[in-house]
């Protein structure tokens, strides 16, 4: 008989954890009924079997535990990193930054928590930038050139990069004016960015979601027709109407155009009769340095409607090479000289629609639209 307190408290857990596991009953049964025919081994029988129970118990947390982990770590858990990608074609001129800077400022201002990346699509300017970046001398001389622009890259290089950090979702947000090419081959790099897969499962693609926002001008389609942004953009043209009137002059709009893409040029006609019908007191024209209307057209416009007097901008985010050479030099070729030349009085505006705080939201307005339309949440 067992007559240890100690023993008796531990025969009453034995047996407690008996009623709860079969396969303690099974040894219980076994080793009771040895012990029966050898009481004098009855206590050093119990020592045993609490011994056994304990044993038990913890070969069987530590089994759960395992079993839990394992559970763990197989269930795959996606976390998804955003991004922004601003694709801007660029410029050399280091005053007509500010432009493309503000633009930025305004996307990390909204989202202060979503990493905000530059990438130029203009191959001549990033390798200028990239050889300014290995001149001392320069970088000296220009300590208020971000390093990111010294260092930019192609939009296809700054997703890439984004990638290797983790980041898998990701806006890509032209700063294009109009539909043209550029736009088009950003369409292609994202149609096969997102069809790369592996061989494993789907969650281990590259990329999880990336959307493809709308140049200022807007884009086909009729989820956001792109009247309504030629007509936000006339709007924010407020300014330069003011400035017009100031001067009892039209206003002469210089794009840049494309030679390459059919109707391109409809979409800066389209704008200027928009700014017409929106600013009656005000004769609206525009040009393309590139494909149609060029600036014998424009010329056309403002003699149609007795215009002496213009103000000359540029339609384009930055008051770049384009704006210093090809509109307001004294060059002969340059439209300004073209201009004097039909009779004109000129005014030469060299500021970038970038500059303007109201236009430069249009490109932030477009990439939370892009954000919505793909289920993208930005913070």
């Amino acid at each position: 008989m067992i007559t240890d307190p100690t023993l008796l408290r531990g025969q009453e857990r034995v047996e407690t954890s008996v009623e709860k596991s079969g396969v303690l009953r099974s040894i219980y049964q076994l080793a009771w009924g040895f012990f029966l025919f050898r009481p004098e081994k009855m206590e050093v029988g119990m020592r045993f079997m609490l011994r056994c129970v304990s044993f038990f118990f913890a070969v069987t947390l530590l089994f759960s535990g395992n079993v839990t982990k394992s559970h763990a770590s197989g269930a795959y858990k996606a976390e998804h990193k955003n991004a922004i990608v601003l694709a801007m074609f660029g410029t050399t001129v280091e005053s007509a930054l500010d432009g493309l800077l503000n633009i930025r400022s305004q996307l990390m201002e909204k989202y202060p928590h979503t990493p905000v990346r530059i990438a130029f699509t203009s191959n001549i300017i990033r390798k200028k930038w990239q050889h300014r970046a290995e001149d001392p001398a320069y970088i000296k001389a220009h300590p208020e050139i971000p390093t990111d622009v010294l260092h930019v890259k192609t939009p296809l290089a700054t997703i890439a990069d984004l990638q290797n950090e983790g980041f898998d979702t990701i806006v890509l947000q032209p700063t294009h004016i109009s539909m043209g090419e550029e736009f088009l081959d950003l369409h292609t790099y994202v149609d096969a960015l997102m069809s790369m897969g592996t061989m494993k499962k789907a969650h281990y693609k590259p990329f999880h979601k990336i959307a493809l926002g709308r140049p200022a001008l807007g884009t086909y389609g009729t989820k956001a027709p792109y009247a309504e942004d030629i007509a936000a953009i006339a709007m924010v043209l407020a300014p330069d109407i003011e400035l017009a009137k100031k001067e009892k002059a039209g206003i002469l709009y210089m794009g840049h155009g494309n030679e390459f893409f059919p109707g391109n040029g409809g979409v800066y006609l389209e704008l200027a009769s928009v700014m017409r019908k929106m600013y009656p007191e005000v004769v609206t024209a525009t040009g393309c340095v590139e494909g149609y209307p060029g600036i014998e057209d424009a010329i056309e416009t403002m003699k149609l409607y007795g215009i002496k007097k213009v103000v000359l901008k540029p339609f384009m985010v930055v008051a770049g090479d384009h704006t210093l050479n090809d509109m307001s030099s004294d060059e002969e070729d340059s439209w300004k000289s073209i201009l004097k030349k039909n009779g004109f009085e000129v005014i030469c505006v060299n500021v970038g629609l970038g500059e303007n705080d109201d236009f430069a939201r249009i490109f932030v307005d477009h990439a939370i639209d892009a954000a919505a339309d793909a289920g993208i949440t930005l913070d």
